[in-house]
């Protein structure tokens, strides 16, 4: 058995993750740190462990923590991990980091979208938590930076459409919605019960989410050139789920049937990601607490344009399901282990 902890189980990511592990065959969940919740019951903080748990919320130190797991699931804000990561690296233990510090490649940018990084030194070792992207580099990384949630929905959408040169990557733009937990678990005005239920509403307009250089660099990575898109998210009046739909122009005629094939191609071997079937799309209710990332397209053939739309859950294969399925290639446990169940309906 692997001795795994998560470092900030307060939040939404951090629930969902004790969840997963605790049904997790392989590994046993031997610390969850908050200082907010420190001396209360796991299961009392979320009623939903109820009988799966019986930890206690601890704050403890990075020495303590390093006695209690080998890998540590660092579920804690920004700049929190930058500190705390290099420290576990350092006692020789294996980290899946779901903060943004160490997903952008280029210290500048992360730099000029968040505030001065650390540590930069070990950016160039974290591997993108991408398992459909870098599974390889995932299987021998002790440090991987789990993806975004609106990244995650959108890179698999697009990747394989500009590895192929279909799309012409000047004129991608990306129009996401999300559940209200992607917005944490701390109380704002912007998402209580009265101003999110019954509405619909666009926030960060113009450009300056936080996620959109994520984006911009995995799609890069995809095309070979510099990529640049529109991108603006919306917050749905749900607790989870992301629904992205993308626009691009086409770069020649082709198909549907053409690139339906390369989705199944490319998608084969993937066991999470779930291409759709011909005039069939996705919808957040049908990936709801599950790790899957459903996909599905059209061509406008009046404007010479294809749509994609892609679903996860936010909080799954958004976060903490993912980070499981980095952790199970990272330990050589088979990819699918603890995500293995069909998505909660209705």
């Amino acid at each position: 058995m692997l001795n795994v902890a998560i470092i900030g189980a307060s939040g939404y990511t951090g629930v969902e993750l004790a969840r997963i592990l605790c049904n997790h065959p392989q590994v046993c969940l031997t610390a969850a740190t908050s200082r907010q919740y420190a001396g209360k019951a796991l299961s009392e903080v979320f009623p939903n462990l109820r009988g799966k748990t019986d930890l206690i919320c601890e704050n403890l130190s990075v020495s303590e923590l390093c006695e209690r797991a080998d890998l540590f699931f660092a579920a804690v804000p920004h700049k929190t991990a930058m500190d705390l990561v290099p420290q576990l690296l350092q006692a020789g233990k294996k980290v899946v980091d779901l903060s943004a510090d160490f997903r952008l490649r280029d210290v500048s940018v992360y730099e000029e979208w968040y505030q001065k990084h650390s540590s930069p030194e070990f950016i160039k070792e974290a591997v993108y938590g991408l398992p459909e992207r870098y599974r390889s580099q995932i299987r021998n990384a002790r440090l991987v930076a789990n993806p975004g949630c609106y990244p995650t929905s959108v890179v698999l959408a697009l990747a394989p459409l500009l590895e192929e040169g279909i799309i012409d990557p000047a004129t991608i733009i990306v129009d996401s919605k999300s559940g209200t937990t992607g917005a944490g678990r701390s109380a704002a005005v912007g998402t209580l019960f009265c101003e999110v239920h019954d509405g619909f509403k666009a926030y960060k307009v113009g450009g300056v989410h936080r996620h959109l250089p994520e984006i911009e660099q995995e799609l890069t990575a995809a095309c070979g050139n510099g990529v640049t898109i529109s991108f603006t998210p919306h917050l749905l009046p749900i607790s989870r789920g992301i629904l992205s739909t993308s626009y691009a122009s086409l770069t020649s005629a082709i198909s549907s049937e053409k690139i339906r094939q390369l989705y199944l191609d490319k998608y084969q071997n993937e066991g999470f990601v779930r291409v759709l079937p011909d005039n069939c799309f996705p919808a957040t209710q049908h990936v709801r607490g599950s790790n899957f990332c459903d996909i599905g397209f059209a061509i406008d053939k009046r404007s010479n344009r294809i749509i994609v739309i892609s679903a996860i859950d936010n909080i799954v294969k958004g976060a903490a399901g993912q980070a499981v399925q980095n952790m199970n290639l990272m330990c050589g446990f088979t990819e699918d282990t603890g995500l293995e169940g069909a998505p909660f309906f209705p």
